[in-house]
């Protein structure tokens, strides 16, 4: 019997130390384990808030829960309406819909174009409203069509996002539209214009509430959409009106300060350059706006055609971290865009990285500029004086990446750079970017 046991407790001992090497082999630290990773490809889609695509997402903090808030939309006055304000430019959605969210693919599918909805600045601080998200319809060309949201599992993303992992807690970074979200999250920093024209500087009252919308603070931060006076910009420009050539530095010149590779891949860009006809989106190419990216400098050549993206990912070339920007009318854009086309291109970039030869050590971060004016029940974290803004989806793929896993670790639009500066050891550019996590939990390695 006693040799029985001295065998048993041998046998355990053997299992017990091959269970905790094996434990150990999985338990990699993550600054250890994000090595693993050799390309990074961020694809990054246009205003959407997470409510709006994902609301329906089982395990997300989504619709479910926006229903049993009291997210009842009020005028400006603070008084509630009977019914969602009407919706302009239509002739599908009805005079008299609720005042509640709805689904937007009873009256318009997703295949098809919806108005565009407000998203600036100061419009985007009003419609959360201090926490209460009850303002979207009040202060929105739009109107009610800011409540809507589509079917989850009609969206062509929907199987991505249902395989990896997705984030129901990440906000784009600061309040406001795409030029103003673009370069922040390139760079961390707010844009200046110290000598701006009159015309297009905002004007606030003692409290610092909107009296006239403007391109420019007050004390010259550049915040609404506006184009740079760095070529391409579009035919017969008002060039006082645009934006000069900016010079904080920017995650692109501390790549090239380390010798790693990296592009942003624009759709049309190559068209743009030519001047022809295309459908490149001016104001969606951050770099555009940084002297070091102005025609004639060495900066310039990170600056590529969607095309060649997709050739790179096909022929295994593509640089360490690669932006991929989809052009108007394939990018989700409300008004000048479908949702169902534009995911369909969306999955099509990330295929060509996960069926390409470079899928091995990828990382895949789809997200979205910022939320488009669409209501989102989640009030954002309250950082600084740009942001966080609304919620907005962000899906992490690739074999990295977690699998079948919704993730509510709070992130934001530079989580981005955070996680780009942890994997090559590059020195924050702000706080913001420094305080950002990257994505920790959403990555497992082994």
């Amino acid at each position: 019997m006693q040799r029985l046991f001295f065998i048993f407790l041998s046998i355990s001992l053997i299992s017990s130390c091959g269970t905790s090497k094996k434990a150990q082999r999985q338990e990699v630290s993550f600054d250890e384990g994000i090595r693993q990773i050799n390309h990074v490809v961020v694809v990054y889609m246009e205003n959407r808030s997470f409510d709006n695509l994902y609301g329906e997402f089982k395990g997300a903090n989504g619709i479910k829960n926006a229903q049993k808030g009291n997210f009842v939309q009020v005028d400006e006055n603070g008084n509630p309406y009977k019914y969602l304000p009407e919706i302009p430019r239509n002739n599908s959605f009805p005079v008299n819909l609720p005042n509640k969210l709805f689904n937007i693919d009873q009256y318009v599918t997703s295949d098809k174009k919806t108005p565009d909805v407000t998203h600036r600045f100061f419009h985007n601080q009003l419609q959360i409203n201090g926490g209460k998200m009850d303002r979207f319809a009040a202060y929105n060309d739009s109107k009610g069509l800011a409540m809507g949201y589509y079917t989850t599992k009609k969206l062509p993303l929907y199987p991505i996002a249902k395989k990896y992992t997705l984030c129901d807690n990440f906000f784009q970074s600061v309040f406001g539209g795409s030029y103003f979200n673009h370069v922040y999250m390139i760079s961390a920093a707010v844009p200046v214009w110290p000598d701006a024209p009159p015309s297009l500087i905002a004007k606030l009252d003692e409290n610092g509430k909107m009296i006239k919308d403007g391109i420019v603070t007050p004390d010259g931060y550049v915040i609404n959409h506006v184009f740079s006076r760095n070529k391409p910009y579009p035919p017969k420009s008002d060039t006082t009106k645009l934006v000069p050539s900016q010079t904080m530095p920017t995650i692109g010149d501390k790549l090239s300060e380390k010798g790693i590779s990296w592009a942003w891949y624009s759709e049309g860009w190559d068209d743009a350059v030519a001047e022809k006809k295309n459908n490149f989106a001016y104001n969606h190419e951050p770099f555009l706006y940084f002297a070091g990216y102005a025609e004639g400098t060495e900066g310039r050549k990170h600056m590529r055609d969607q095309n060649d993206f997709l050739k790179a990912a096909n022929e295994g070339t593509l640089p360490s971290v690669c932006f991929v920007k989809p052009g108007g009318g394939n990018d989700e854009h409300p008004g000048g865009a479908d949702v169902y086309s534009s995911e369909q291109l969306a999955v099509k970039l990330i295929n060509a990285v996960l069926e390409g030869p470079n899928a091995k050590d990828a990382l895949v971060i789809l997200t979205y500029d910022e939320f488009g004016g669409f209501f989102d029940h989640v009030a954002p974290p309250v950082i600084d004086r740009w942001g966080p803004g609304s919620r907005i989806p962000a899906i992490v793929i690739g074999p990295f990446a977690k699998k079948g896993f919704v993730d509510h670790t709070q992130y934001e639009t530079v989580s981005i750079l955070s996680f780009i500066e942890h994997r090559w050891g590059i020195a924050p550019l702000a706080d913001r970017d420094k305080n950002a996590n990257p994505f920790m939990n959403t990555l497992i390695f082994k």
